[in-house]
């Protein structure tokens, strides 16, 4: 029984410790995308800046591909997860988009070389932008049917609404030298694109 639950331990030790490396990697290929860019970086660059070996990141993720969707699919989860509490609250449209905005804020760098590389990434990284993309029209639909019902919005269709705010979000922040300058477009820019949003789908009178 004693050894039995030795092995048990040790088992739980050694998933704990995957699970720690697989976070190191997905974190430190997080930061190198953001500097250097997603598709000039090498798996070996990725590995240097995680201080794990090379081979530990092809253990991890199999491939490159792989890894890239992983950071992806975390970057996603991590704004999904603010729109999740904010509609399951009631919360309004402006409210939904405005945690959007913060969200995005805290890794911009690395939302907008995705923005700029997306089409040119392979093909299981674009399912997964798409992915949490779809996720976060998701999170964004309860907030924008009240507001219409309320009579605070334009009544549209929601794809419509939502590809227009983020291809406004995704222009400005693929242009981010000519909007925003050595600075974040989100502390300079975001307000004002929300203001500009808000102003286009709402009733006249209402926002």
């Amino acid at each position: 029984m004693k050894e039995h639950s030795i092995l048990e331990k040790r088992t739980r030790n050694r998933e704990r410790q995957k699970l720690e490396t697989s976070r190191r990697i997905i974190e430190a290929a997080a930061l190198v995308f953001a500097r250097d860019g997603i598709l000039a970086t090498t798996t070996a660059a990725v590995a240097l800046e995680a201080s794990v070996s090379h081979g530990s990141v092809f253990a991890r993720f199999g491939t490159q591909a792989a890894l890239v969707s992983a950071v992806i699919e975390d970057l996603g989860r991590g704004i999904a997860a603010r729109l999740h509490e904010l509609a399951s609250s009631g919360a309004g449209t402006r409210a939904v988009l405005e945690a959007q905005l913060r969200a995005i804020a805290e890794r911009e760098d690395l939302y907008a070389r995705l923005v700029v590389e997306a089409p040119l990434l392979p093909p299981e990284a674009r399912d997964s932008l798409l992915g949490w993309q779809s996720a976060i029209c998701f999170h964004l639909s309860p907030a924008v049917e009240v507001d219409t019902r309320a009579g605070r919005l334009k009544a549209m269709p929601l794809h419509l609404l939502f590809n227009t705010w983020v291809g406004l979000l995704h222009y400005y922040l693929a242009n981010r030298e000519l909007f925003a300058p050595g600075a974040s477009v989100m502390a300079r820019r975001g307000g004002e694109l929300l203001d500009h949003f808000m102003f286009l789908i709402s009733k006249e009178g209402s926002e």
